[in-house]
């Protein structure tokens, strides 16, 4: 057994990709996708058609974000016809801070994923961890819709959408690891710091152990890693959205991936905080955890800078 069979026994495993074509090659259960991974593909020989679809290109000019949400679509049926479970697919990641605007372009996107024949239950709705990203997501779940809330970095972040009952979190374990590691800078002690030293492994454990301690229901994915230490840390989390190179290494290593995560033995957790918090009260914060603001406004300028390389395209 490769490490990557091992890892499926104890994890659900999702490719973290819109290059739709490896995945019968990868086999996960989901996919993840986001506007810099739908950009990548795009640019790429065998994914540029997709670009020309009248189905996507419908209106193009006088609606480019419409024909945008057609296009991230077109990927996501693309990818589930290619595996068992679920697709993620993000909202335009310039409406991070716009509660209405979210769910509206949510609604949107599960229109046309009901349009061509998809189950609900197979989408998840990617959403910014904001405020107003994880109030839609408390809006758009009474609605039946399921979110995956993105960019998340901050305890306060997984407080708010267990508060909120949203369907699914994602930690970004490598992102928070890169924010340490540029601080500490000469002083990065690369040994120390690895696997259950590493500083997004604890950020991710402390969130997991605060969920499963109390039975909140919310799935726990880990996103953004930097290498298989990190992985085999967090052998155990519901879910690991994996790039593919990683799948790949994992997929010719024959290290053993022991459980190390175990809902029955979560131990205590490292906060007793109630789950409510005002608005006022996740800024303050959130404003006082320099590297999750940090890295939340990094993120959510990444992807919107993305978007509008993505609307180029499409408006050539």
């Amino acid at each position: 057994m490769n490490s990557l069979q091992a890892l499926r026994h104890v994890s659900a495993i999702v490719a973290d990709t819109a290059e739709y074509l490896q995945l019968p090659r990868l086999q996960p259960q989901d996919a993840t996708t986001n506007p810099s991974l739908v950009l990548r593909a795009t640019r790429q020989r065998e994914y540029a058609p997709l670009l020309a679809l009248p189905e996507v290109r419908e209106d193009v000019r006088d609606n480019p974000d419409a024909a945008m949400d057609r296009l991230l679509v077109r990927f996501g049926c693309e990818i589930l016809e290619r595996i068992p479970g679920r697709v993620s697919t993000e909202v335009d990641a310039r409406l991070s801070h716009d509660c209405e605007a979210t769910v509206k372009r949510a609604h949107r996107i599960h229109a046309l994923y009901a349009a061509q024949g998809v189950a609900r239950e197979r989408v998840l709705i990617k959403i910014a961890s904001t405020w107003a990203g994880i109030e839609a997501a408390r809006r758009l779940g009474a609605d039946g819709i399921a979110c995956n809330m993105t960019l998340l970095f901050s305890f306060v972040q997984a407080r708010a959408c267990a508060a909120a009952d949203v369907q699914l979190i994602s930690p970004f374990v490598g992102r928070i690891t890169d924010w340490y590691r540029t601080q500490a800078g000469e002083a990065w002690d690369a040994q120390a710091m690895r696997g259950p030293g590493d500083p997004g492994v604890r950020a991710l454990l402390r969130i997991w152990r605060f969920y499963k301690s109390r039975g909140i229901g919310t799935e726990v994915m880990g996103a953004s890693f930097r290498d298989t230490a990190q992985i085999e840390a967090l052998a155990g989390c519901d879910l690991l959205t994996i790039a593919p190179a990683l799948l790949e290494t994992l997929a010719q290593s024959d290290d053993p991936m022991p459980r190390r995560l175990d809902p029955e033995q979560a131990g205590d957790p490292e906060d007793d905080r109630p789950l409510a918090l005002t608005q006022a009260a996740f800024d303050a914060a959130l404003a006082t955890d320099v590297m999750g603001a940090a890295k939340l406004s990094e993120g959510i300028a990444q992807f919107s800078a993305d978007t509008v390389a993505l609307l180029d395209l499409l408006q050539r």
